[in-house]
């Protein structure tokens, strides 16, 4: 059930004759299995493949978006893609480069498979004949013995092989160290590609570079068990400003749940992408075709101050990941926030998301102006604040402040207020009753 006119209606760019120049264009080819095959299998008919996603938190994030985009674009060129989320892969989670994960309880790891099958639902199609279908490991996994998972799968991976993936050796030489049970990981990811490759001939698994380790581990139980072979394709990682990935072990997640990243935050996340990044992100995040890109590029050239590029980026995602109206409501939001629109008018969710955005402090009606300046750090002290007063810089709801001992006198929805120092500089006011 696509969740919005864009990836409903959206055809693949026809300025291409392939999906797979369409992806490398994109920027989203990092590694693949042998290339001209699996261009060609792409090419020859509908293939089936799949993409996995553990409930290791009860949200996707940004990082898992690159891969479920992947799977819409490969769908809208005529392939089947499996949803795969990780009830039994969750439960253990894949080994982080630094330490061992904390287990969640099997109660709350059932809760996230929900919540997250019910977001990954909403970027694919399951009508037509390129329908997706939703699978959950812990159905194949939850019935079989230790000894029979010992016997029929674990004996086809070598011990040497297993510790020479990249996170595997990281832990190996860490003072954390890596238990069993994360070691086992890989063997359970490849038991995956091995079960769908039976029962729905899946031929493809996609995921990120990172992930690579753990992605040939079903290629090679394909190729030991049935003899056949099986593709990868790993996009690259999608970095910050800072170099690091987005995604919640590095601490700066920008989650797809609105409760997680409210819609304000997570369109202000795109609207503040650097120049630098911003063309790259256009091509991996959004479904505007190759020539509406460039001439965002162009105007990006030609007039960096306007931010053209960036405000189509937030508009784009924004819209794919919540719908039309979120996105409008956090356009209306940072107008009025910034004097360019009424803000009694907002919703009062949307507010009250921006407001927790921004730097702020809860107050009673009729505290000083100058106080709640230094308070939410608009000012360093109050001869600073009664000077920026006087100077006409300061607005309390988009009104200017004359008194230098004006105190809040009113709150928007009864509830919060506004403060701005100059064009660009706010706070948030939640008031106390």
């Amino acid at each position: 059930m696509v969740n919005s006119h864009t990836l409903n209606s959206q055809s693949n760019d026809s300025s291409f004759k392939e999906i797979w120049e369409e992806l490398r264009w994109r920027g989203l080819i990092a590694l693949s299995t042998d290339e001209a095959e699996l261009r060609k299998a792409l090419n020859d008919g509908s293939i089936s493949y799949y993409c996995g996603f553990d409930p290791t938190a009860p949200s996707l994030h940004l990082g898992n978006l690159v891969q479920l985009l992947v799977m819409r674009r490969l769908q809208l060129a005529g392939h089947k893609p499996i949803a795969l989320i990780g009830g039994a892969t969750g439960l253990i989670g894949d080994p982080k480069p630094t330490a061992e994960r904390t287990l969640n309880t099997k109660d709350t790891v059932a809760e996230w498979v929900e919540r997250l099958r019910n977001q990954a639902s909403k970027f694919l199609s399951f009508e037509g004949s390129s329908a997706a279908t939703l699978v959950n490991n812990l159905d194949w996994t939850a019935s079989m013995s230790s000894i029979d998972f010992l016997r029929d799968v674990g004996k086809h991976f070598r011990v040497g092989k297993m510790l020479s993936k990249d996170a595997v050796s990281a832990r190996l030489n860490s003072d954390a160290g890596i238990s069993f049970t994360e070691f086992s990981y890989q063997i359970l990811q490849g038991m995956d590609f091995l079960e769908l490759y039976r029962r729905n001939e899946c031929v493809l698994q996609i995921g990120g570079s990172d992930q690579w380790g753990n992605l040939t581990s079903g290629t090679d139980l394909i190729h030991k068990v049935e003899g056949k072979s099986a593709h990868i394709l790993a996009t690259p990682l999608i970095t910050d400003s800072e170099g690091k990935k987005f995604g919640k072990s590095e601490g700066n997640a920008v989650w797809l749940d609105a409760e997680l990243t409210s819609p304000y935050a997570f369109y202000q996340f795109w609207l503040n992408v650097e120049d630098s990044n911003v063309i790259n992100l256009l091509r991996v995040f959004t479904f505007l075709t190759k020539a509406e890109i460039e001439e965002l590029e162009k105007q990006l050239a030609n007039e960096p101050h306007l931010r053209a590029a960036q405000k189509r980026l937030a508009l784009e995602v924004t819209t794919l990941v919540h719908s039309t109206e979120a996105a409008r409501g956090a356009i209306d939001a940072s107008a009025a926030l910034f004097g360019q629109g009424d803000l009694e008018a907002l919703d009062k969710a949307t507010l009250q998301a921006a407001l927790k955005e921004l730097p702020n402090t809860s107050a009673p009606i009729g505290v000083a102006v100058v106080d709640l300046l230094v308070e939410t750090g608009l000012v360093a002290s109050n001869s600073a604040g009664r000077r920026a007063i006087a100077e006409g810089g300061v607005y309390i709801n988009n009104i200017k402040v004359e008194d230098e001992l004006a105190k809040l006198e009113s709150a928007l929805m009864g509830e919060f207020a506004v403060l701005r120092r100059g064009k660009k500089t706010l706070a948030g006011i939640f008031i106390q009753k």
